[in-house]
């Protein structure tokens, strides 16, 4: 099995990420109105995003604090909010898919409590690719079936969990003549979109919640094996200390619950019109639930 990267790709990422934390000001070099400037890391993930960006105007807008979106990758942000160069980070999926990350900076972290529940990962297909002949990961050993798929599973980021998953679930299933494409979130949904304009098979690495099952009709594989885990729950993680220094966002971010299928629709809007606009108009549209947010009363 060979996990093919772009080799200019490789490049890009690796001084970009060293950028994010050398160029980003640090929390305590820039003070906003009510305190110091908070960072949160991000993976350019729809579900990641939506609720980041939720988040960032709530705390701009509502508690007149300054924000700083640093884009990292994941595994990078665990080991930078551990350090304490990162405040926040809303997307740990647990108790699997982040697992081994959560692990190494348990210790030095503090989990500020559950965003949202229901999330899975897998590999996916359009729906239109029979289930006579492709219902399961085993299923994929069929030389007619590899045929059709020219042989590629087309993945997300290199570091993430579901790339880590994939990988084990191409050896446990013995699928080694299989290429497991690294790209992006971005680069998996194109992929999935080409694909299914021309009708083509293709095998993604998918999860849910994602605007790409609003808008596709699209199915996961069964797993057999349980490879790519089960039900995930998704936390807010902060560095040591970060509730001493903010005693209010840190409850605030404790109070934030989203149902699946809110999340769902405001990634589906961020994908027609964009995740700023998507998440003005959710806040606009929630004005109840953001207020229990912001201030612990019903």
């Amino acid at each position: 099995m060979r996990i093919a990267v772009p080799k200019m790709m490789r490049l890009v990422a690796v001084a970009f990420i060293g950028a994010a934390l050398a160029i980003a000001p640090r929390g305590d070099s820039a003070v906003a109105k009510d305190g110091p400037t908070i960072r949160i890391g991000w993976t350019a993930w729809s579900d990641a995003e939506a609720v980041t960006r939720v988040v960032q105007q709530i705390l701009e807008k509502r508690m007149h604090r300054s924000v700083d979106l640093v884009l990292l990758d994941i595994a990078l942000q665990y080991s930078a909010l551990a350090r304490g160069d990162l405040d926040l980070m809303l997307m740990a999926w647990l108790p699997d898919t982040h697992a081994d990350y959560y692990a190494r900076v348990k210790h030095d972290v503090v989990d500020l409590g559950v965003l949202y529940t229901g999330g899975r990962l897998g590999w996916v297909v359009p729906a239109y690719v029979p289930r006579s002949s492709l219902a399961s990961i085993p299923d994929l050993k069929k030389p007619e079936v590899r045929k059709r798929l020219r042989g590629r599973i087309q993945g997300i980021d290199p570091g993430s969990g579901l790339m880590r998953l994939s990988q084990k679930t191409v050896k446990a299933y013995g699928l080694e003549n299989y290429n497991l494409i690294s790209s992006s979130g971005a680069g998996m949904t194109a992929a999935l979109k080409r694909a299914i304009r021309r009708k083509k098979w293709i095998v993604v690495t998918g999860w849910r919640p994602h605007w790409m099952f609003g808008t596709f009709d699209l199915r996961f594989l069964e797993d057999p094996k349980g490879t790519l885990g089960g039900k995930e729950s998704i936390h807010a993680l902060a560095r040591k200390g970060f509730a001493e220094d903010d005693p209010q966002v840190a409850p605030f971010i404790s109070r934030i619950h989203l149902s699946l299928e809110n999340l769902e629709a405001l990634m589906y809007a961020s994908e027609r019109t964009s995740y700023k606009k998507a998440a003005a108009d959710f806040i606009a549209t929630h004005k109840e639930q953001i207020d229990y947010w912001v201030t612990g009363k019903r």
